[in-house]
């Protein structure tokens, strides 16, 4: 019997050097569950949310140099954004998980929402939006 679907609106595919440090990134700071591990890939999944964390392959990883603090790449076209429901606590997440979350005085506002950058353990840009109306 096939398994149910679980279904989610939006994805993103994610590749890492070290798929097990950057799943840990993504599931502590947006509070996504694994729904499948292999050594190719987690699937994690959220409220209307599925990313992949896809190891880049061995040969390849090998000429990838990940520096302690991670370089930050924003070089790159793209800049995933996620609405989460605590700046703090995706802090104290990416913290733990070898990621940064910028101060909040470099925060800004936008339709309704407070926004800050932040990279994972690898460097890669991403963006959290929490409510103004937070903690109110």
């Amino acid at each position: 019997m096939p398994e149910a679907a679980i279904e989610t609106g939006h994805g993103l595919v994610i590749f890492a050097k070290n798929k097990k440090r950057v799943s840990a990134f993504y599931r502590a700071t947006l509070g996504l569950t694994a729904t499948e591990e292999t050594p190719s890939h987690d699937l994690l999944h959220g409220i209307g949310i599925e990313l992949v964390i896809h190891a880049i392959p061995r040969k390849y990883a090998a000429d990838i140099q990940i520096s302690k603090p991670p370089q930050v790449r924003e070089d790159t076209p793209f800049k995933p954004a996620f609405l989460v429901p605590d700046l703090e606590a995706v802090r104290t997440a990416a913290k733990a998980t070898g990621g940064f979350l910028k101060p909040l005085d470099a925060a800004w506002h936008i339709r309704g929402n407070v926004v800050l950058d932040g990279w994972d353990p690898e460097g890669n840009v991403v963006q959290f939006k929490q409510s103004a109306d937070h903690g109110r």
